[in-house]
């Protein structure tokens, strides 16, 4: 899949691969700041990315960032949709300082990857009932 992408500055690279197997592209900071004990700040990645209609870019934290920075992608899961992609519509990652310690960012941290996912469009269907069988509920499985 070849994706449009813009840097709205020259220097910054472009996402890439960790390794060849790797699920996800890093996602790199733009600028230097710092997340104070348990603020959110948005983080400038410096790109414009175009994703193709009925899929969507979303942003997940590196598997290392709690641990090693002390910073969770904020909102669980960022969702970049196809028309997000005007010449101003920066990728921005929102980090989640879960520490008891300022966490200072610098430009080029890698701080979350991303993946491109389809995301079909579904219609509705309303019926009165859906299964004969209750499974159980929140939690039943774990019994």
């Amino acid at each position: 899949m070849r994706l449009k992408i813009r840097r709205l500055d020259d220097t910054i690279p472009l996402p890439s691969y960790g390794t060849d197997e790797s699920a996800g592209f890093d996602l790199a900071a733009a600028h230097d700041c710092e997340v104070a004990p348990g603020q959110i700040v948005l983080v400038r990645t410096g790109l414009v990315i175009e994703v193709p209609t009925g899929h969507f870019l979303g942003i997940f934290a590196r598997s290392s960032a709690p641990l090693k920075r002390g910073l969770m992608v904020a909102n669980g899961v960022g969702v970049i949709d196809p028309d997000y992609s005007g010449p101003s519509d920066e990728v921005m990652i929102q980090v989640l300082n879960i520490t008891t310690s300022p966490v200072r960012i610098t430009r080029g941290d890698r701080l979350a990857q991303g993946i491109v996912l389809p995301a079909p469009r579904v219609t509705w269907q309303e019926v009165t009932a859906i299964r004969e069988a209750t499974r159980g509920g929140f939690g039943a499985t774990g019994q």
